[in-house]
């Protein structure tokens, strides 16, 4: 895998092609296994040039989460952008979070980091996606949308644990079938467990709501 050819780039630009790199790298062959030699050879320069942009390779996994943070909130934002109440914005924020890590299978690999300065990154971006969630199922609330005693706080924590637990389940069993198709099973639970509702139809979907099929 050779991404640049080793052309002139902005350093910026040339930043992002080496956390690209890095991500791209780790879904083939684990995080662990990662070198700074391997970036460089498949970027198209060399590894003196990688350690001008990044001294070490923490600061290459440091910077792959703000590119992660970026690119996952991006998408969540939008598909909540297109929802039609709070709940529906919950659900589709839950299917665009499992396309992203689906499609990006290293990624959550960050999740067992032994770095601390990556675990408070990441204890950052999740506490900030539980505020958005848990305000959103406030509102939900409020609408009569979701059960009155619904405790806002801990259904958003359970939401991040069902997205966790699935791709922590695909990584130590191998997937069984789609993440976006496990999803689809679980979400209803999910829902009646909010108090929207008890019964599913046949296909697992909420009668009376729309349930969001594939990440956008």
């Amino acid at each position: 895998m050779k991404i640049s050819g080793g052309k002139r780039l902005s350093a910026e630009a040339r930043q992002d092609e080496i956390v690209k790199a890095a991500v791209e790298l780790a879904g083939a062959q684990g995080m662990d296994r990662v070198t700074s030699q391997a970036i460089a050879d498949a970027v198209g320069v060399t590894q003196g040039g990688i350690f001008r942009h990044f001294p070490t390779m923490e600061t290459i996994w440091i910077a792959v989460v703000h590119w992660t943070r970026g690119r996952l909130m991006g998408a969540i934002d939008m598909a909540a952008s297109q929802a039609t109440d709070p709940l529906d914005a919950v659900e589709r924020m839950f299917f665009a979070h499992v396309g992203f890590a689906e499609n990006h299978p290293a990624l959550p690999r960050l999740l067992f980091s032994t770095s601390p300065r990556l675990k408070q990154l990441l204890q950052e971006m999740l506490a900030g996606y539980e505020a958005k969630l848990s305000q959103l199922l406030g509102e939900a609330k409020a609408r009569g949308l979701v059960g009155p005693d619904l405790d806002e706080e801990a259904a958003a924590a359970l939401y991040i644990a069902i997205i966790q637990g699935l791709v922590t389940r695909a990584l130590v069993l191998g997937p069984k079938r789609s993440l976006t198709a496990e999803a689809r099973r679980l979400f209803p639970i999910y829902l009646a467990g909010l108090g929207a509702g008890n019964a599913v139809d046949g296909n697992g979907a909420q009668p009376g709501r729309k349930q969001v099929r594939e990440s956008e």
